[in-house]
């Protein structure tokens, strides 16, 4: 037996669009072929799942399924009512006779087989997606493989500039010409983070580097730089790398990288705790001085 569609997402049947979107995101998410490499139990519940909201997330369609008119895979139940069984329902229709007006038959057919009933095709429906982006490749555009849920699949370009719940669209990727509609969730990364187009990171610092200043190595999202680091910085100190953050893209204007101090004592030998011991400016810094409730 078919498993019920709001149970393969894990939400109620009066679930809002919204619900159903986060539930899909989590499972797609849990479930990825590329987040699961070789585990097939994962990729045929990450078809199931991608398969659920492809229908669901469709007003039209998620009301057909309620109705109980297409089953789990989209495909209508049975036969469509005969003209018998039409003309004698409860909503009303009745069987024509000689000389009446056929003109609302239009209308019967085109509600009973929608755009087929006057020879149109039927219109496609946008299928949805999820891919993850790495922290870099979101920041500074790449092309990713998204595997689909039949298996196949497609080359998908991100754009530099990309974050968390942007949507792309793939023309004529979706069901029956309909398009794909991709969500990329980008992932975190090890040291850098991002506010708009600016890109934030905490750099240790040596105590030595700190005391007597020097040019540090400084990673970006795009390669190592140099940076001066003047005497006597300290922890907190911010620095700003101009045009290092974000590129530029779509007309936006590249973002700078942010870089804040972090003093890090490091190994301390009997030389420099003897010094921190013996010299007096030092014993009487008080870092915490007018820290009073």
């Amino acid at each position: 037996m078919a498993e019920d569609l709001y149970k393969i997402l894990g939400v109620e049947k009066g679930a809002s669009a919204e619900e159903l979107r986060t539930a899909y995101r989590g499972l797609a998410k849990k479930h990825h072929p590329d987040l699961n490499p070789g585990n097939k139990a994962a990729e045929e519940r990450f078809k199931k799942v991608a398969s659920a909201y492809e229908l669901l997330s469709d007003a039209e369609t998620r009301k057909q399924y309620d109705a109980g008119e297409i089953d789990e895979s989209g495909a209508m139940k049975g036969p469509p009512p005969g003209y018998r069984a039409y003309a004698e329902a409860p909503h009303g229709a009745r069987y024509a006779h000689a000389g009446e007006d056929f003109s609302g038959f239009e209308d019967i057919f085109s509600n009973l087989f929608g755009e087929r009933a006057r020879g149109g095709p039927a219109p496609g429906r946008d299928a949805h997606y999820a891919l993850q982006a790495g922290f870099l490749e979101a920041v500074n555009g790449a092309t990713k493989r998204l595997t689909l849920p039949d298996g196949q699949t497609l080359d998908v370009k991100i754009p530099a500039g990309t974050v968390t719940g942007d949507v792309l669209r793939l023309r004529g990727k979706g069901v029956g010409g309909g398009d794909g509609l991709i969500e990329i969730a980008v992932a975190e990364h090890a040291f850098f983070t991002r506010e708009g187009q600016n890109i934030g990171l905490v750099l240790p610092i040596s105590v030595r580097e700190a005391v007597l200043g020097a040019k540090i190595s400084v990673p970006t999202p795009r390669g190592a730089v140099v940076m001066n680091v003047k005497a006597g910085a300290d922890t907190g100190v911010k620095m700003r790398l101009k045009g290092k953050g974000v590129p530029a893209h779509g007309g936006v204007a590249a973002g700078d990288l942010i870089v804040t101090l972090a003093v890090h004592v490091g190994p301390a030998d009997a030389a420099l705790e003897g010094f921190l011991k013996e010299n007096q400016a030092v014993a009487d810094f008080d870092p915490r001085a007018g820290m009073v409730p």
